[in-house]
């Protein structure tokens, strides 16, 4: 079905729709929201804000650009809203979950699960912007442009940022140091 159907839907008390949208969009979101934060608890509760915030302001929402990028906004500007609390707080530790694998093969498994580590670990050391534009440009697929809005940047700064994360993951992976 289509966004607006389903949202039209929605505006009318439908909770199957708004079910609907969730189970669409739940899946990229969350692992865009763990690429952010680096903790699976904190990535679910951005997630539920997300949708309960969104089921909330249903009647009276008026798209500008797709769902999906409107989610994915939403994500992002709750993952920013946890790393501003938690400066704020100076405290506590986060908790190191770990994403679940996809696959049913024990050694496939292990695999997996260490490069999802390796690959987590390597993205906490980017730096915030570098981070988010090869987030969002990878995990919700989102263009320069749109990240470019959404970081209130430029299209070439936002594809700087994407270009020397990308650098700096390759060299962190391969197990170089970064200068």
């Amino acid at each position: 079905m289509s966004e607006r159907y389903l949202i039209r839907r929605l505006r009318q008390g439908d909770t199957e729709a708004l079910r609907e949208i969730y189970l669409t969009h739940k899946d990229g979101l969350l692992t865009l929201a763990y690429s952010l934060v680096h903790d699976m608890s904190t990535a679910e509760d951005i997630l539920h804000d997300v949708f309960v915030s969104f089921a909330a302001a249903a009647e009276e929402l008026k798209l500008r650009t797709s769902l999906h990028r409107y989610l994915s906004t939403s994500v992002l500007n709750r993952a920013r809203d946890h790393f501003r609390r938690k400066k704020i707080r100076a405290a506590g530790t986060e908790a190191d979950d770990r994403a679940e694998p996809a696959t049913n093969a024990p050694e496939e498994a292990v695999v997996l699960a260490e490069q999802t580590q390796q690959l987590t670990a390597a993205l906490a050391e980017l730096p915030v912007e570098q981070r988010e534009a090869v987030t969002l440009r990878l995990n919700a697929g989102l263009r320069f442009k749109e990240i470019a809005r959404m970081q209130e940047t430029s299209v070439p700064t936002v594809q700087a940022r994407y270009r020397y994360g990308i650098e700096k993951l390759r060299a962190l992976l391969r197990g170089g140091a970064w200068e």
